[in-house]
């Protein structure tokens, strides 16, 4: 292993170990504030962005991995942690989607992994893991109250994409500069 090569990986490991224990503690601070069930996620995901960018997809995949079976073991909000793991990789994703030729398409298909992926989550939530809180919540909920908290859901994470479209610009022009180079 060659002195660049070595510190190459040193430096990989170092980022991804940083950025796996940064999005453990956000998620895990999630579970601390109720309204911040889908929040911490969120912010959760904004941790692989200096990844991606400097180790590359399977690195960025690899942290996912891993910080999705420390939240499924670590925190004790398991909605949230099951919000991370049905969505924590969107921004690994991404950048596959905005190659898409038409912009309504692109939009489509990031709503459409929103939807599928947060059915899914609550199917399994309700049926296979069966947390009664969850359960009671929905039951007091009408079917159309459920399709405008979906509607609310897509409108928020297409923010989320604005917002990671934003924070890579900020990274790539300012923060990558001050931290690599």
């Amino acid at each position: 292993m060659t002195p660049n090569s070595f510190q190459r990986h040193s430096r990989t490991m170092a980022l991804s170990g940083l950025m796996a224990a940064l999005s453990v503690v956000i998620l895990l601070l999630g579970g601390l504030i109720p309204a911040a069930t889908f929040a911490c996620p969120m912010l959760a995901m904004l941790c692989l962005l200096p990844v991606l960018r400097e180790c590359g997809e399977k690195i960025a995949l690899v942290l996912y991995a891993a910080v999705s079976v420390l939240a499924l073991l670590l925190v004790a909000d398991k909605e949230l942690a099951l919000f991370y793991v049905f969505l924590g990789y969107y921004p690994i994703l991404r950048p596959g989607l905005n190659k898409l030729p038409s912009p309504l398409f692109r939009i489509l298909a990031k709503c459409g992994l929103f939807t599928a992926a947060t059915v899914v989550m609550y199917l399994l939530i309700l049926y296979l893991f069966q947390l009664e809180a969850i359960a009671a919540e929905f039951a007091e909920y009408s079917a159309g109250f459920m399709v405008l908290l979906l509607v609310l859901g897509n409108a928020v994470f297409l923010l989320l994409d604005q917002a990671l479209d934003r924070l890579s610009m900020v990274y790539d022009r300012v923060l990558r500069k001050k931290l690599f180079h």
